[in-house]
Protein backbone atom coordinates (compact mmCIF):
# COMPACT_ATOMS: atom_id res chain seq x y z
CA UNK A 1 0.00 0.00 0.00
CA UNK A 2 1.22 3.48 -0.84
CA UNK A 3 1.94 5.87 2.06
CA UNK A 4 -0.84 8.41 2.51
CA UNK A 5 1.19 11.39 1.28
CA UNK A 6 2.32 9.48 -1.83
CA UNK A 7 -1.24 8.43 -2.62
CA UNK A 8 -2.55 11.97 -2.12
CA UNK A 9 0.23 13.46 -4.25
CA UNK A 10 -0.47 11.03 -7.10
CA UNK A 11 -4.21 11.75 -6.99
CA UNK A 12 -3.57 15.49 -7.01
CA UNK A 13 -1.19 15.05 -9.95
CA UNK A 14 -3.99 13.37 -11.91
CA UNK A 15 -6.19 16.39 -11.24
CA UNK A 16 -3.57 18.88 -12.40
CA UNK A 17 -3.18 20.23 -8.88
CA UNK A 18 0.59 20.34 -9.13
CA UNK A 19 1.30 22.83 -6.34
CA UNK A 20 -0.87 20.89 -3.90
CA UNK A 21 0.72 17.61 -5.00
CA UNK A 22 4.19 18.95 -4.25
CA UNK A 23 3.02 20.32 -0.92
CA UNK A 24 1.62 16.90 0.03
CA UNK A 25 5.10 15.38 -0.12
CA UNK A 26 7.63 15.86 2.64
CA UNK A 27 10.75 17.74 1.54
CA UNK A 28 12.91 14.61 1.74
CA UNK A 29 10.41 11.96 0.64
CA UNK A 30 9.72 10.44 -2.77
CA UNK A 31 12.33 12.45 -4.71
CA UNK A 32 11.44 10.73 -8.01
CA UNK A 33 7.75 11.51 -7.60
CA UNK A 34 8.57 15.10 -6.62
CA UNK A 35 10.68 15.48 -9.76
CA UNK A 36 7.96 13.91 -11.92
CA UNK A 37 5.34 16.34 -10.56
CA UNK A 38 7.62 19.36 -10.97
CA UNK A 39 8.45 18.46 -14.57
CA UNK A 40 4.78 17.79 -15.33
CA UNK A 41 3.82 21.20 -13.91
CA UNK A 42 6.48 22.91 -16.01
CA UNK A 43 5.32 21.12 -19.14
CA UNK A 44 1.64 21.97 -18.72
CA UNK A 45 1.93 25.46 -17.24
CA UNK A 46 5.26 26.47 -18.75
CA UNK A 47 6.25 27.79 -15.34
CA UNK A 48 8.44 26.53 -12.51
CA UNK A 49 11.34 25.44 -14.71
CA UNK A 50 14.00 26.20 -12.10
CA UNK A 51 12.20 24.13 -9.45
CA UNK A 52 11.76 21.27 -11.92
CA UNK A 53 15.45 21.33 -12.80
CA UNK A 54 16.44 21.34 -9.12
CA UNK A 55 14.13 18.40 -8.40
CA UNK A 56 15.67 16.39 -11.24
CA UNK A 57 19.19 17.34 -10.14
CA UNK A 58 18.43 15.84 -6.70
CA UNK A 59 18.01 12.37 -8.23
CA UNK A 60 20.71 9.78 -8.78
CA UNK A 61 22.00 10.98 -12.17
CA UNK A 62 22.48 7.39 -13.32
CA UNK A 63 18.86 6.41 -12.66
CA UNK A 64 16.46 5.84 -15.57
CA UNK A 65 14.07 8.41 -14.11
CA UNK A 66 16.78 11.08 -14.02
CA UNK A 67 17.74 10.30 -17.62
CA UNK A 68 14.13 10.50 -18.77
CA UNK A 69 13.23 13.70 -16.90
CA UNK A 70 16.46 15.45 -17.88
CA UNK A 71 15.67 14.63 -21.51
CA UNK A 72 12.10 15.85 -21.16
CA UNK A 73 13.25 19.20 -19.78
CA UNK A 74 15.66 19.61 -22.69
CA UNK A 75 12.96 18.68 -25.20
CA UNK A 76 10.42 21.05 -23.67
CA UNK A 77 12.82 23.99 -23.78
CA UNK A 78 13.18 23.35 -27.51
CA UNK A 79 9.46 22.82 -28.05
CA UNK A 80 8.32 25.93 -26.18
CA UNK A 81 11.37 27.97 -27.24
CA UNK A 82 11.97 28.90 -23.62
CA UNK A 83 15.69 29.61 -23.20
CA UNK A 84 16.79 26.58 -25.23
CA UNK A 85 20.39 25.53 -24.72
CA UNK A 86 22.87 24.71 -27.43
CA UNK A 87 23.06 21.06 -26.38
CA UNK A 88 19.36 20.47 -25.65
CA UNK A 89 18.79 18.33 -28.74
CA UNK A 90 21.76 16.09 -27.91
CA UNK A 91 20.87 15.96 -24.21
CA UNK A 92 17.32 14.90 -24.99
CA UNK A 93 18.30 12.06 -27.28
CA UNK A 94 21.06 10.85 -24.96
CA UNK A 95 18.64 10.78 -22.03
CA UNK A 96 16.00 8.85 -23.93
CA UNK A 97 18.59 6.37 -25.19
CA UNK A 98 19.92 5.78 -21.67
CA UNK A 99 16.41 5.30 -20.25
CA UNK A 100 15.52 2.92 -23.10
CA UNK A 101 18.56 0.80 -22.27
CA UNK A 102 17.81 0.63 -18.55
CA UNK A 103 16.42 -2.92 -18.70
CA UNK A 104 13.00 -1.91 -17.36
CA UNK A 105 10.30 -2.56 -19.97
CA UNK A 106 8.01 0.24 -18.81
CA UNK A 107 10.82 2.77 -18.73
CA UNK A 108 11.88 1.59 -22.18
CA UNK A 109 8.35 2.18 -23.45
CA UNK A 110 8.19 5.75 -22.14
CA UNK A 111 11.68 6.47 -23.46
CA UNK A 112 10.78 5.17 -26.91
CA UNK A 113 7.62 7.28 -26.90
CA UNK A 114 9.39 10.49 -25.86
CA UNK A 115 12.20 9.80 -28.33
CA UNK A 116 9.58 9.47 -31.07
CA UNK A 117 8.04 12.80 -30.06
CA UNK A 118 11.47 14.44 -30.23
CA UNK A 119 11.99 13.10 -33.75
CA UNK A 120 8.44 14.04 -34.75
CA UNK A 121 8.09 17.52 -33.28
CA UNK A 122 11.64 18.86 -33.24
CA UNK A 123 13.32 17.06 -36.14
CA UNK A 124 10.16 16.75 -38.26
CA UNK A 125 11.22 13.18 -39.00
CA UNK A 126 8.06 11.03 -39.02
CA UNK A 127 9.90 8.13 -40.68
CA UNK A 128 12.20 7.94 -37.67
CA UNK A 129 9.41 8.57 -35.16
CA UNK A 130 6.81 6.03 -36.29
CA UNK A 131 8.74 2.82 -35.44
CA UNK A 132 9.42 4.15 -31.94
CA UNK A 133 5.75 5.06 -31.47
CA UNK A 134 4.81 1.52 -32.52
CA UNK A 135 7.35 -0.01 -30.13
CA UNK A 136 5.98 2.08 -27.27
CA UNK A 137 2.39 1.21 -28.22
CA UNK A 138 3.22 -2.50 -28.11
CA UNK A 139 4.58 -2.13 -24.59
CA UNK A 140 1.56 -0.09 -23.47
CA UNK A 141 -0.84 -2.65 -24.94
CA UNK A 142 0.91 -5.62 -23.37
CA UNK A 143 0.95 -3.95 -19.96
CA UNK A 144 -2.67 -2.77 -20.20
CA UNK A 145 -1.63 0.79 -19.34
CA UNK A 146 -4.43 2.98 -20.69
CA UNK A 147 -2.78 6.23 -19.63
CA UNK A 148 0.40 5.38 -21.51
CA UNK A 149 -1.58 4.26 -24.55
CA UNK A 150 -3.47 7.56 -24.57
CA UNK A 151 -0.22 9.50 -24.93
CA UNK A 152 1.08 7.35 -27.78
CA UNK A 153 -2.05 7.27 -29.90
CA UNK A 154 -2.49 11.03 -29.43
CA UNK A 155 0.79 11.49 -31.31
CA UNK A 156 0.31 8.62 -33.73
CA UNK A 157 -3.11 9.87 -34.85
CA UNK A 158 -1.94 12.79 -37.04
CA UNK A 159 0.03 10.30 -39.14
CA UNK A 160 -3.08 8.24 -39.95
CA UNK A 161 -5.86 8.61 -42.50
CA UNK A 162 -8.75 10.88 -41.37
CA UNK A 163 -11.17 8.20 -40.16
CA UNK A 164 -8.54 6.32 -38.17
CA UNK A 165 -7.07 9.60 -36.92
CA UNK A 166 -10.38 10.72 -35.39
CA UNK A 167 -11.00 7.28 -33.89
CA UNK A 168 -7.57 7.33 -32.22
CA UNK A 169 -8.03 10.85 -30.88
CA UNK A 170 -11.41 9.88 -29.44
CA UNK A 171 -9.94 6.77 -27.80
CA UNK A 172 -7.15 8.87 -26.29
CA UNK A 173 -9.76 11.25 -24.88
CA UNK A 174 -11.91 8.44 -23.48
CA UNK A 175 -8.94 6.67 -21.87
CA UNK A 176 -7.88 9.85 -20.12
CA UNK A 177 -11.39 10.71 -18.99
CA UNK A 178 -11.87 7.22 -17.57
CA UNK A 179 -8.68 7.58 -15.54
CA UNK A 180 -9.68 10.99 -14.19
CA UNK A 181 -6.55 12.59 -15.64
CA UNK A 182 -7.89 16.12 -15.91
CA UNK A 183 -5.14 18.12 -17.68
CA UNK A 184 -4.58 15.29 -20.14
CA UNK A 185 -8.33 15.05 -20.81
CA UNK A 186 -8.55 18.78 -21.47
CA UNK A 187 -5.61 18.55 -23.87
CA UNK A 188 -7.27 15.61 -25.65
CA UNK A 189 -10.52 17.56 -26.01
CA UNK A 190 -8.67 20.47 -27.56
CA UNK A 191 -6.74 18.28 -30.00
CA UNK A 192 -9.82 16.37 -31.13
CA UNK A 193 -11.61 19.69 -31.69
CA UNK A 194 -8.72 20.87 -33.86
CA UNK A 195 -9.16 17.85 -36.15
CA UNK A 196 -12.93 18.12 -36.61
CA UNK A 197 -14.60 20.26 -39.29
CA UNK A 198 -15.33 23.83 -38.24
CA UNK A 199 -19.09 23.33 -38.59
CA UNK A 200 -19.15 20.10 -36.56
CA UNK A 201 -21.28 20.57 -33.39
CA UNK A 202 -18.95 18.21 -31.51
CA UNK A 203 -16.06 20.57 -32.22
CA UNK A 204 -17.92 23.51 -30.72
CA UNK A 205 -18.87 21.49 -27.64
CA UNK A 206 -15.30 20.28 -27.11
CA UNK A 207 -14.04 23.85 -27.29
CA UNK A 208 -16.70 25.07 -24.85
CA UNK A 209 -15.82 22.38 -22.33
CA UNK A 210 -12.03 22.41 -22.64
CA UNK A 211 -11.26 26.12 -22.58
CA UNK A 212 -12.52 26.87 -19.04
CA UNK A 213 -10.54 23.90 -17.72
CA UNK A 214 -7.40 25.03 -19.53
CA UNK A 215 -7.82 28.49 -17.99
CA UNK A 216 -8.42 27.11 -14.50
CA UNK A 217 -5.37 24.85 -14.59
CA UNK A 218 -3.31 27.48 -16.44
CA UNK A 219 -2.23 25.10 -19.18
CA UNK A 220 0.09 27.50 -20.93
CA UNK A 221 0.29 26.05 -24.43
CA UNK A 222 -3.47 25.54 -24.68
CA UNK A 223 -4.14 29.11 -23.58
CA UNK A 224 -1.65 30.46 -26.14
CA UNK A 225 -3.33 28.43 -28.88
CA UNK A 226 -6.76 29.74 -27.87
Amino acid sequence: MLPDDTYIARRLLLLGEWDAALAALGPDTEPELRAEIAVDRWFFRIEGHEEAEKAVAALDPASPTAHLLTARLAYSRLLFRRDPRADDRAVAEAGYRAAAESGDEKQRGWAEYHWAVLLDNIDEDPAGALPRYETALGIATRSGDGCFESYIIRHLAPHKEPAERIAMLRRSLHLRAALGARPQTIAAQALLADHLPEDDPERAELMRTSRPGAAELRIGWLLSEA
